[in-house]
Parts: structure tokens; C-alpha cells; sequence
């Protein structure tokens, strides 16, 4: 079942963050912190724009999600005003130090302390950008592409012209099937591709 996001599932994605946060796989081990993920890449979403989200249950509970933003720069501004600043204080940049015992905790850190930006050329095209983390027992059974059909009407329907996300390298499966989707690559670096989808209807 998919259906728009309730404030009550937030823990829910949290949870799906971090268990498909390693590349697709789980990144518990890799997190002293199980909420630290989630506060970066899933969480700030649905607060800022709650009608871009939406979650898929089974019998079992959340088992996926979609969240996006229609106006990535505006979202950028948000996170800065809003979202940064309570978990700055919440996790100091001395945190962002690597303790050299392999967990991430410090890399989300320093994220949230120093966000990157968005280039503006993308943007001008693909404003809206999303996240996607399906937990294995939902892959491969079509979820995916109905959480992504679900969000693209959405934002058509909001006349957004583009879409992107970013997909590491780690993450062939994923690449894969953004490819299957209609989405092309636009860039590639070192951490992965950056992957681009027009949005405009055609004549």
C-alpha cells in the first residue's frame, strides 16, 4: 500500500534510512547514532513540504518511501534557517572528526555543519530533486516505480520541469533501474552520478 505521508511514520523512515543507508544495504554497523542518517536525508523532507512524501506499508510495517522537493534551492535556504541550526547544536562540528573505527557518524556531521549546494545550472533545469529507499523484503516488486510514478505527477502537476537525484557508485542495482525509469546521467564523479529526468509533457 502507498499513500501519502502522516507524522506518525516518521520514525518509520528513519529506520528505513539507516537499514538501506550503505549503499542499499544496511548501514546499522556503520552508525553510533541510528537517527543521524535519517536527519539528513530523510527527515527535513516531509517537514518542509509534507505533500511530496509518501510512504509504502506491508503487513510488517513502512517498508519504503519517496521524499522530494519541488524548488531545490528554496529547500537548501530552508535547511539552513531551519533544520541546521537545532542539530548543530544537537551534534557539534568537533564530532566531525573521524575516529578512525569506520563508522560515519562524523561525515553526516560535517554535512550538516558545511552543506554542499546544489549548482545552479542543474537547477535552472531539474529544480526538484528526490530520495528513494525501498528495504529489500519491498524490491523487485514494482514498489519503486510506483513511489517515483506517484511523485513525477505530483510535481508535473505542480509544473516543476525537471528532476534529479544523485546515486553512488556503489549502488549499480540502483543505477540500473533509474536508467529503466526514464532518468539519464548528467554527471558523473568519484561518489556516483548525478541523474537528471525532464518532467515537461510533450506536444
Amino acid at each position: 500500500m502507498i499513500r501519502p505521508f502522516r507524522p506518525y511514520d516518521l520514525a518509520g523512515m528513519y529506520r528505513v534510512c539507516l537499514e538501506t543507508g550503505d549503499s542499499g544495504r544496511d548501514a546499522t554497523r556503520l552508525y553510533r547514532d541510528p537517527e543521524l542518517l535519517g536527519h539528513v536525508y530523510a527527515g527535513p523532507y516531509p517537514v518542509a513540504d509534507p505533500g511530496l512524501t509518501w510512504v509504502a506499508y506491508d503487513e510488517h510495517g513502512l517498508l519504503g518511501y519517496v521524499v522530494a522537493t519541488a524548488d531545490t534551492a528554496a529547500f537548501e535556504d530552508w535547511l539552513e534557517e531551519r533544520w541546521w541550526p537545532g542539530l548543530r547544536t544537537r551534534y557539534p562540528r568537533r564530532a566531525a572528526a573521524d575516529p578512525g573505527d569506520g563508522t560515519q557518524d562524523w561525515l553526516r556531521v560535517a554535512h550538516l555543519h558545511d552543506p554542499p549546494r546544489t549548482e545552479t545550472d542543474l537547477l535552472e533545469t531539474h529544480p526538484a530533486h528526490l530520495h528513494i529507499d525501498i528495504l529489500p523484503r519491498g524490491q523487485g516488486k514494482g514498489l519503486g516505480r510506483r513511489l517515483i510514478t506517484t511523485l513525477t505527477a505530483a510535481l508535473r502537476e505542480r509544473g516543476v520541469p525537471g528532476l534529479h537525484l544523485g546515486v553512488g557508485s556503489g549502488n549499480p542495482r540502483a543505477y540500473a533501474f533509474y536508467l529503466a525509469m526514464g532518468f539519464d546521467e548528467r554527471q558523473r564523479a568519484a561518489w556516483g552520478s548525478t541523474m537528471t529526468m525532464g518532467l515537461r509533457k510533450s506536444i
